[in-house]
């Protein structure tokens, strides 16, 4: 759902997935022909929480091996507070180099780089996420990636477990310092649908990751 330079673009994404007979395919499996589908959330822009959650449900499992590598990142939108969110910082996703070493939060640079922030900086918007609205103009995100090196890491910030969540044992990603953990379910090899499980709050955040493939060396 993201242009250049992080503009939404609902159209272009669900375009790509239409174009991608991968991505169909757990979902004909599993009978899944409501407006409800992943395709169809994608395409219209939205679900609501409980439709999120009943595909979510009905995925496959998520072994942590399966998620080693770089992925690029996307609200999956319910109406939760974080919607659309993380795109207006120019987030670019998460990196998993082994179980133990993690980047949670990957962001896209003003040089066209990435780099890696420190989850503290969101302590505070994590505490007030259900009482304050986030900013999420083009200047706001702008301001962020002007100081993006004053939060951002080299270091490891989360790690990866398999968890029993919702009936079933799977792949999740704990953050070191935040009360956070992303449980992840299989739309295919190279899509996961992650859902962030926040304490102390009933509302959970979808997001989708799509793997990056790796650059060839010349």
């Amino acid at each position: 759902m993201l242009g250049s330079g992080g503009v939404r673009r609902d159209g272009d994404v669900a375009d790509a997935w239409a174009a991608n007979p991968q991505a169909i395919q757990p979902f004909v499996r599993l009978g899944i022909t409501r407006v409800t589908t992943f395709l169809d959330v994608i395409g219209t822009g939205k679900s609501s929480t409980a439709e999120a959650l009943e595909i979510f449900d009905r995925l496959d499992t998520v072994e942590v091996s399966e998620l080693i590598g770089s992925w690029r990142g996307e609200s999956f939108f319910t109406g939760h507070p974080l919607d659309g969110a993380l795109e207006a910082y120019y987030w670019h996703g998460k990196r998993f180099e082994h179980a133990e070493h993690v980047h949670p939060l990957v962001f896209e640079t003003m040089g066209g780089g990435t780099a890696s922030v420190n989850p503290l900086w969101a302590l505070p918007i994590v505490q007030w996420l259900d009482r304050l609205p986030i900013p999420k103009s083009k200047a706001a995100g702008r301001v962020f990636q002007l100081g993006i090196g004053l939060v951002s890491t080299t270091q490891s910030c989360a790690r990866l477990r398999l968890t029993h969540y919702r009936g079933k044992v799977s792949a999740t990603m704990i953050y070191d310092t935040l009360p956070i953990s992303d449980i992840f379910r299989k739309i295919n090899d190279n899509t996961m649908l992650g859902l962030m499980d926040l304490k102390g709050t009933e509302q959970p955040f979808f997001f989708v990751l799509r793997r990056e493939q790796p650059q060839p060396v010349e």
